[in-house]
């Protein structure tokens, strides 16, 4: 045990939760009567550079760097990839599609633009269903693999070593400074994370190439995609040479480090970048409230814009510090992550770089765990906050609309202390081999409700005459399609011979959901339309003037990612 590097992890994560609880107080004269605004949105009153890194730090959590590596660690490889680069490309098109319309109506929440556009039952619906799912899947994904990694780390030390304790331990810092600071605190906390899992992760990157570089070629050559690597082809080459060398190949042959996978992949065929892949991306990043809740809360649009495209840049570099570090983990390591009854645990691919790599070094350590597990911590605290305004703004307020405005943090602060215990609660349970790896638990669960939501929106948005029923039917027809397709349909399918592969990848699953209910949306409007087109609520505090550079810095990162698919084509 060394005492260095626990000491210097516990005062860093401390003095950050310290800070953004500091400063979540400052311009609030009395919590007791703090604004519903101050609390769920921080006032409105976010600048660009705390809207970019919030959303990096609440997105970027163990669920990439225990899912994501662990995928490319077994057959993924670059393809896991695409979730990012592809992510950034979203980002742009988020900050000047769905941001000017959010803003313009000053939504509190993703599920109220949908009762302006559709009804109050729609509203109640993706409300309901989003909690479902926020509580139940990433909530409770996120302690879970924030726990293993920290855990598997220190097996050795009194309830940090305890996965089921470790478990409570992430719940309870992240409720601790959410039910306080509200989002304020979340987005002065992801300041320091967000820059420093960029920095933390650059330097797990370059100390396991530096361990590729200097390994035993006799045991290297034992992990290589193509059997027709030598020893001596790895005994004189290079660190990144020997990357190449190890999983290089087609992506048929098993190469990783290709992002278009063959079309019988069970998880990225190259059909989901066509359309499967875009409706986690487009629902994630633009209608998924934890992560729209920051830009909700930027003092104008163009601040929201510049802070979203910066995200977006900074959505390039995470391939280099989670994905490419899960490939080498398996070249490293792979005689650590072999199970006893056959087979690897892919998901211990990140943990197990960190035992070996930074262990021996506790003055950068302690660093990389601070950012690690901030990053863990902060992500939980914004799926809390974000709960949590759903169920106060969503729900509460809509039967009690009598509720005065500064007895809302109230009750969100009361949400924030039943989600977390639901969702420490369920975390442990994820351990099971059953849920196929975290990161696909994740995407899979979200599937019932993503393909249908983002259909209902682009059409609420598109067709002005498009009848208010399809909020809600919409998003329970895809409820009913995607699970019809997974459980029962899916098997049918395929035993007929009528698919291309021996099952129907879960971002297939979504494109067709996606796909039935665009039609469904289309045969409804076409035979009920709206007389007159709706019209929405305008926001006449918050300025919505574009920003110029913000779209010339958006075109770059496009081209950029255009770029970066060519080089690993």
């Amino acid at each position: 045990m060394n005492y260095i590097e626990i000491t210097l992890f516990v005062l860093a994560v401390a003095g950050v939760i310290g800070m953004g609880i500091w400063k979540s107080k400052q311009g609030v004269d009395d919590l007791e009567h703090q604004s519903s605004s101050s609390y769920f949105l921080a006032g409105r009153g976010l600048s660009w550079y705390l809207v970019g890194f919030s959303l990096i730090a609440a997105n970027i959590s163990t669920e990439q760097f225990v899912g994501m590596s662990g995928k490319a660690a077994d057959w993924l490889g670059m393809a896991i990839a695409s979730y990012e680069w592809m992510a950034a490309i979203t980002l742009v098109v988020v900050a000047f599609v769905f941001l000017p319309r959010f803003l313009k109506a000053g939504i509190y929440t993703v599920p109220e633009f949908l009762e302006y556009r559709y009804g109050s039952f729609s509203r109640t619906v993706m409300a309901v269903a989003t909690l479902l799912i926020l509580v139940g899947v990433p909530t409770a994904s996120v302690i879970y693999s924030g726990a293993k990694v920290i855990s598997g780390y220190y097996p050795d030390v009194f309830i940090l070593g305890n996965l089921t304790a470790a478990c409570w331990l992430i719940a309870v810092l992240a409720a601790g400074y959410v039910f306080v600071g509200g989002l304020k605190a979340c987005v002065w906390t992801d300041l320091v994370w967000g820059s420093a899992l960029i920095i933390g992760g650059g330097i797990v990157a370059y100390l396991a190439f530096q361990a590729l570089g200097s390994a035993d070629p006799a045991s290297l050559v034992k992990t290589a995609t193509l059997k027709d690597v030598t020893v001596d082809q790895l005994q004189s080459a290079g660190s990144w040479e020997r990357f190449q060398l190890l999983n290089a190949g087609t992506a048929e042959e098993g190469g990783k480090l290709h992002m278009i996978r063959p079309i019988d992949d069970a998880e990225i065929p190259w059909t989901a970048l066509i359309i499967g892949l875009w409706i986690p991306n487009f629902f994630y990043w633009g209608l998924n409230q934890y992560i729209i809740q920051r830009t909700l809360g930027s003092k104008s649009l163009a601040e929201g814009q510049k802070g979203i495209v910066f995200a977006a840049f900074l959505k390039l570099l995470i391939p280099f510090v989670v994905v490419i570090p899960g490939i080498l983990a398996f070249n490293l390591y792979y005689e650590q992550l072999a199970l006893q009854n056959g087979g690897f645990d892919y998901d211990a691919a990140f943990p197990t770089l960190l035992r070996n790599l930074i262990k021996p070094y506790p003055w950068i350590s302690w660093f990389i765990l601070a950012a690690i597990f901030g990053a863990i911590v902060s992500s939980l605290a914004s799926m809390l906050n974000s709960a949590s305004t759903i169920a106060t703004m969503d729900l509460v307020k809509k039967i009690k609309p009598e509720m005065s405005d500064d007895k809302l943090p109230k009750v969100g602060r009361a949400c924030v202390v039943v989600f977390v215990i639901i969702s420490a609660a369920i975390a442990p349970t994820l351990a099971s081999p059953a849920f196929g790896g975290i990161f696909t638990f994740i995407q899979e669960f979200q599937g019932f409700i993503s393909s249908g939501i983002i259909a209902i929106f682009l059409f609420g948005m598109l067709v002005p005459r498009a009848p208010r029923f399809l909020g809600w039917s919409g998003i329970l027809l895809n409820v009913i399609l995607y699970g019809s397709i997974k459980w029962v349909f899916g098997d049918m399918i395929v035993d007929a011979g009528l698919w291309f592969s021996d099952e129907i990848a879960f971002l297939d699953r979504m494109a067709i959901c996606f796909i039935l209910v665009m039609l469904f949306c289309t045969i409804a409007t076409l035979i009920k339309p709206l007389d007159k087109p709706i019209e929405l609520p305008e926001n006449k505090e918050i300025d919505l003037a574009s920003s110029g550079s913000a779209k010339i810095a958006g075109l770059l990162v496009v081209l950029m990612t255009i770029g970066l698919y060519i080089q690993f084509w």
